[in-house]
């Protein structure tokens, strides 16, 4: 399995936080992903996961994201 750890502006409430969180879900060969609010970073497991993808379903919603 493989983690790529990112890290996400724009978020301010919880709503934000799941959104991202949906958003990366949804990536194809994301098996698991967590979103800290807080922190702005997003923690995401999978199979043969396409960074560029992650950042780009991230940006869709409206957030910035980047590999840390």
């Amino acid at each position: 399995m493989q983690t790529i750890q990112l890290s996400i502006s724009g978020m301010m409430c919880g709503a934000c936080q799941n959104h991202v969180t949906q958003a990366l879900q949804g990536a194809a060969g994301v098996q698991s992903a967590s979103v800290d609010l807080e922190a702005g970073k997003a923690s995401v497991q999978g199979e043969n996961l396409d960074t560029a993808r992650l950042i780009e379903a991230v940006e869709e919603e409206g957030y910035g994201a980047k590999v840390e």
